[in-house]
């Protein structure tokens, strides 16, 4: 296999949220008859039972009637939105952010991971990701011929101390090691933990004493549960600003994935190499999209809050049903919309339970492998669902559980 075929083959999209037509028929005999019920994928969220944020349809319409000027903004992103965007989320993170040189609009956060970890990562590199983390982490680090530095998150023994878990003294050996870049997510995806302010307070250190960068994706940020404490990693003006980037978007929450709107802002330095990447591959957040950012943080009143409370319900119904069957570990999510089940006794791979399961009892989730390779017991799930469908849909996930163990 050539360099470059290699570097496509690690790139396998089959289990990415969307993405269920994918997965291969099952060989194996199958257990039991098909259990009839309403399909549900859970490898996303569903926007057509969480709605987008009133009034986006009617924002995009206005975009759309602006024509070319709203079409093609500037690369980065039309200059009176980032004013906006610029206020707004300095009031949100507590620090300021500068709409001239400091932010970058791109299409979705995954668009924004993408180039911020193409303006980072050069060949050789070591680049320090967590495990458990986002899937994507890892397949760019090694698209961008980086040196994979996994640093490991115990989230289980984090809950009991109140924390994610991450060890903290991997990392520190990890930016001794030549570490030159840590990425990490918060809440963790896919686990639902929140770092808690010592373990950001830990990381903002190492990595100012180590002159290393951090791109923190802060996606879930506005969905926390139990009224937790959430701490901003570039409130603490810790880190020097030209090696720190944040990313967030509405595209969760707000049920907006469709509009694929992302940002990310920091250090001026990578925002223009950001914008540089962008102009060749997809030139900009597509222009009419980019007008929906206006009722971003400007929600009706309570709208949030009702968005919150209805997760959570969800959340706790699903931990329960999980926590109903003997074997079955999961931590509680603190933020954000998964859960990260670790299932003992299985009798097949995590990979055939994920095709079974879809097989026979029309449920999708997204096997653990995809966050570590070490996750062979465990699955994702997005909670971001109808709360009848998905109750069912657990239901069935748990007898089939029970069959194949």
């Amino acid at each position: 296999m050539s360099a470059i075929e290699d570097k496509f083959a690690k790139l396998g999209c089959d289990n990415a949220p969307g993405q269920e037509g994918r997965q291969k028929k099952v060989d194996l005999p199958l257990i039991g008859d098909k259990i009839d019920g309403v399909p549900v994928d859970f490898s996303h969220g569903d926007v057509d039972a969480h709605e987008p944020t009133p009034g986006s349809l009617e924002l995009f319409s206005e975009g759309y009637a602006i024509g070319g000027h709203q079409a093609y903004t500037e690369y980065r992103g039309a200059g009176a939105l980032r004013e906006d965007l610029a206020r707004k989320l300095a009031a949100f993170t507590g620090a300021p952010v500068s709409a001239d040189d400091g932010i970058i609009l791109t299409p979705g956060t995954q668009g924004a991971l993408f180039l911020a970890m193409g303006a980072v990562i050069g060949r050789g590199d070591k680049v320090a990701i967590v495990e458990p983390d986002y899937f994507a982490n890892r397949k760019l680090v090694e698209f961008f011929d980086g040196e994979l530095y996994p640093i490991h998150m115990d989230y289980m023994k984090g809950e009991k101390e109140g924390k994610a878990g991450l060890d903290l003294a991997e990392l520190e050996q990890a930016f001794r090691d030549g570490v030159t870049l840590f990425e990490f997510s918060n809440p963790n995806n896919p686990t639902g933990a929140i770092y808690s302010r010592e373990e950001i307070l830990e990381i903002s250190r190492l990595a100012e004493k180590y002159g290393a960068t951090v791109i923190v994706d802060e996606l879930y940020s506005r969905q926390i549960f139990d009224n937790r404490e959430y701490t901003h990693l570039r409130a603490q003006n810790i880190v020097n600003p030209d090696n720190l980037l944040t990313i967030i978007g509405p595209s969760k929450t707000e049920s907006l994935s469709g509009f694929r709107l992302g940002v990310a802002f920091g250090s001026p330095k990578l925002i223009t190499r950001m914008e540089k990447l962008q102009a060749i591959v997809s030139l900009r957040c597509a222009g009419y999209c980019q007008y929906v950012f206006r009722n971003w943080f400007e929600e009706p009143e309570g709208w949030l809050d009702e968005r919150v409370k209805a997760h959570q319900a969800i959340r706790d119904d699903l931990l329960a049903l999980f926590r109903s069957v003997p074997g079955i570990t999961v931590r509680p999510t603190e933020g954000g919309s998964y859960i990260f089940p670790h299932v003992e006794g299985l009798k097949v791979s995590i990979g055939d339970f994920v095709k079974i399961l879809r097989t026979q009892a029309n449920v999708t989730v997204t096997p653990g492998t995809e966050f570590g390779p070490q996750f062979t017991e465990h699955f994702r799930l997005n909670f971001s669902q109808d709360p009848k469908k998905a109750h069912d849909a657990i239901v069935r996930t748990l007898e089939i559980i029970q069959r194949y163990r």
